[in-house]
């Protein structure tokens, strides 16, 4: 899961620092690596591991000129996490393109395999990407005329559906324009807006549409599931539905990795939580358990904490303060990364937890090993009882689509019950949320005709296309980089 934010200003601008400042609100969405290109007659890049505060600087802002820019925040899924993996990717010749996604291509490994190696194309990096920007730009150098117009961006478009299998959506920047496209079941978000000032109109797209709040542009609509934007040297928004299959956005984003403030598909994510919370508190009661507090894991599931709480009568409670500058374990790129910084991220209030029957309540359960974690300190700091509450469903499959659970030993729930599963983590009981309501929950907070990719809850991927070759590509690749559990 990755972030992404292009924009393309009036003549005479420059968008390097809504990207940059973009690029910062998304930083939730990727810790690994930032980047970004702008185009002022030739493309100029800055790229590199890290935060985007630690990547740029004023010197690179000032040489990063141009009213076309696209910037990237990386969380890997494909690739080792190397310098040469750190988007935005970009061609000089034969055709100017510069590309960013957010995604997973499921067939990377079976397109360096046949596509590429027929056509004696070395690729440069262990990214995804560079796969959608080639097949991309193979189009844009066949088109008749100069410059790129929204019929070879509609054939660039066309064979990347037709070739490039999994979940992205993809924004960039060619020397004529800006463009954008969501893949064909619409899994990963894309949401474009606006912005008029005396200048003229500077238009954006972002994965999320909080990218776009902060910079003051105005929403103006998600693209649709197999939708591309071309907005070109006449500066009129130009929508085109290139393919036609059934919308399923991944319901995962509504349950952690967006940030609350941020609607998608026209869902508002706070309202979706809160929503989240209230069902577990039903749910809760109907265990029988009694409980004297609620204690979430801070961030993500303090909104459904908050509404569960009042659902069941108790107060909510911070008993764990954050260190803010320790990033998101769930995203960090190995299980030894993630073990080593949860107890320097997560510190109790002991006067919370003393005595008490507590709730721990959190988004959700992979590995387990942040729950553990946060069961064991509870006790020490001498609960009575400890509850283990997660607001979604338990995680049972692989999301082959852009999140870090590629391997099937990633998941504690897997081929457990919820008894079993409070065993392995030491609570007294754990208690989900189940795939219907945590569905109805999301759909009430905004867009009651959703239908979602779920697969990580269900095993039933929505592309239809998921084979055992692409499954041991893709857990080869996460071994061989360190990155699960």
């Amino acid at each position: 899961m990755c972030g992404f934010i292009s924009i393309f200003g009036p003549p005479g601008s420059d968008t390097i620092h809504d990207v940059i400042n973009g690029l910062v609100a998304i930083q939730h969405r990727g810790q690994d690596a930032a980047g970004a290109v702008s185009f002022k007659s030739k493309f100029q890049a800055k790229k590199g591991l890290g935060l985007v505060r630690e990547v740029f600087e004023e010197r690179h802002l000032q040489r990063l000129r141009g009213s076309l820019s696209v910037g990237h925040v990386r969380y890997p899924t494909v690739g080792l996490g190397e310098d040469t993996d750190v988007q935005p990717f970009w061609l000089d010749y034969p055709v100017g393109v510069a590309m960013a996604h957010n995604g997973n291509v499921t067939n990377f490994h079976e397109l360096k395999r046949t596509y590429f190696d027929s056509r004696n194309i070395p690729l440069g990096s262990n990214c995804d990407l560079e796969v959608v920007l080639y097949v991309f730009a193979d189009a844009l150098m066949r088109r008749n005329a100069d410059p790129v117009g929204i019929e070879d961006v509609e054939a660039g478009v066309r064979e990347v559906y037709e070739k490039v299998k999994g979940a992205y959506s993809v924004v960039g920047i060619t020397t004529a324009g800006l463009y954008a496209f969501r893949d064909p079941f619409g899994i990963k978000p894309c949401i474009f807006g606006k912005r008029e000032t005396p200048d003229g109109t500077f238009y954006a797209v972002a994965s999320e549409s909080v990218v776009l709040d902060v910079a003051g542009y105005e929403i103006v609509r998600d693209l649709a599931a197999g939708e591309m934007l071309w907005i070109g040297e006449d500066r009129v928004p130009q929508f085109r539905q290139v393919a036609a299959k059934p919308h399923r956005p991944c319901i995962f984003e509504y349950v952690y990795f967006a940030r609350p403030d941020t609607f998608l598909d026209g869902v508002s994510v706070y309202e979706a939580r809160m929503e989240m919370g209230r069902r577990m508190g039903r749910r809760f009661r109907e265990t029988g358990l009694e409980a004297d507090v609620v204690i979430p894991v801070p961030e993500s599931a303090r909104t459904a904490a908050l509404t569960m709480a009042e659902e069941l009568g108790l107060h909510c409670r911070e008993g764990f303060v954050k260190n803010r500058y320790v990033g998101r374990t769930f995203i960090m790129p190995n299980d030894k990364a993630r073990q080593a910084t949860i107890r320097a991220k997560l510190n109790p209030i002991r006067s919370e937890f003393e005595g008490r029957r507590v709730i721990i309540m959190d988004d959700s359960i992979v590995r387990g090993n942040t729950s553990r974690h946060m069961v064991k300190i509870a006790r020490e700091m001498g609960a009575e009882k400890v509850y283990f509450a997660s607001y979604s469903p338990p995680l049972v499959s692989p999301c082959f689509y852009g999140i870090d659970m590629s391997t099937k030993r990633d998941f504690i729930a897997r081929d457990r019950d919820e008894a079993q599963i409070a065993n392995e983590l030491g609570a007294d009981a754990v208690v989900y949320q189940t795939i219907a309501e945590m569905e109805d929950a999301v759909r009430s907070a905004g867009n009651g005709d959703l239908q979602f990719c779920k697969a990580c809850f269900d095993g039933n991927y929505p592309t239809g296309d998921i084979t055992e070759s692409m499954i041991s590509d893709i857990e080869s690749d996460r071994v061989a980089a360190g990155n699960c559990g």
